[in-house]
């Protein structure tokens, strides 16, 4: 960190005061490029967001390198005693362990600027090449607001993978794109986990088919490709998957074994890709509605091989009333959501 300080202060792109080392930005051509704002505009707001100090030149030149203050943790530096500004040491780092011109900074959205910003400004003014491509993501949220340990409001992974399955978590995550805000609770997670399991009452439903082997269906796979290449877009994606298994659903009603066979293979890869495995054995915990309805349906065939039709019908008029529909067929019963 000391290095790179020292750098810009040989380029003349930092100059030092009582306080510490400041970036001086208007002695990089493009500052703000990253958030899209001129150096203009960022100055109107940057009382409000940068620490007010009379030593510097300009209010949104930043610190690289503070002096020491009592009671607070302090370096040697060519300086005197100090730290670290806020930013240099992810430049310090990134430019150490990755070089120059790496391929991607991610981050979260409310990190754009100025942290992002200025460690930008920072790599560009030691001449070096930083980040090719930066990507932001969204914040996750609890009942509205931003889920942080400061509001008390955050739940561990640990407790979400005690509670829900974990590919519904995966799969809620896929639903949301990366750059938009996502919900987390009870309500988005178990409406994952039901969608999650539609995917596997098909996959079930497509073994028990014994459909012939084919290769995916090209149609499907291309509009796939299609959603995750345009900024890796897995909210499309994801509707993909889900009209493929409708589609092959409609296929194995009407007998259509080589159609359904190429959109159940394609949905059994493109799950792959997403990091879901389909079936009733993919599932790592339990799922308490399927086990109900596997007993109401073991239920319904025992009904109607004692000759109990009433109540075989009674059980299949309350599973349909819930969306489940039945299939009967010479290997027995089964169910999917509908």
């Amino acid at each position: 960190m000391i290095a790179v300080v020292a750098d810009l202060v040989e380029r003349e792109m930092a100059y030092t005061t009582d306080s510490g080392v400041y970036f001086a930005v208007d002695r990089l051509s493009g500052y703000g490029a990253l958030v899209h704002r001129s150096v203009e505009d960022l100055r109107e707001g940057a009382g409000a967001r940068v620490d007010v100090d009379d030593d510097k030149a300009d209010p949104l030149d930043f610190a690289l390198w503070k002096a020491a203050k009592e009671g607070e943790p302090a370096w040697d530096s060519p300086w005197g005693p100090g730290r670290p500004g806020w930013h240099i040491e992810c430049v310090a780092m990134s430019l150490d362990l990755l070089g120059d011109g790496f391929d991607i900074h991610g981050g979260g959205d409310d990190l754009i600027f100025p942290h992002h910003e200025n460690e930008r400004a920072e790599a560009l003014g030691c001449g070096r090449a930083f980040a090719t491509h930066w990507v932001h993501n969204g914040m996750v949220q609890v009942g509205g607001e931003k889920m942080s340990k400061s509001l008390g409001n955050f739940t561990t992974l640990g407790d979400l993978l005690g509670a829900w399955d974990p590919r519904a978590l995966r799969l809620l995550v896929l639903q949301t794109h990366y750059r938009r805000t996502m919900e987390i609770g009870s309500d988005t997670l178990d409406q994952a986990a039901a969608a999650l399991g539609r995917l596997d009452t098909f996959a079930d439903r497509a073994t028990q088919a014994n459909l012939p082997a084919s290769v995916p269906d090209p149609a499907v796979v291309e509009r796939f490709r299609s959603a995750m290449d345009d900024d890796l877009g897995t909210p499309a994606a994801v509707a993909v998957l889900f009209d493929a298994v409708r589609d092959a659903n409609r296929a194995i009603d009407i007998e259509d074994d080589t159609g359904a066979a190429a959109l159940a293979a394609a949905v059994t890869t493109l799950s792959s890709v997403l990091g879901l495995e389909l079936g009733s054995r993919g599932s790592s915990v339990p799922d308490p509605e399927a086990t109900e309805i596997d007993g109401l349906v073991a239920d319904r065939s025992a009904a109607k091989a004692a000759g109990e039709y009433a109540e075989a019908d009674r059980i299949r008029d309350a599973l349909t009333a819930r969306g489940i529909q039945l299939e009967d067929n010479p290997a027995g019963t089964t169910w999917r959501r509908s």
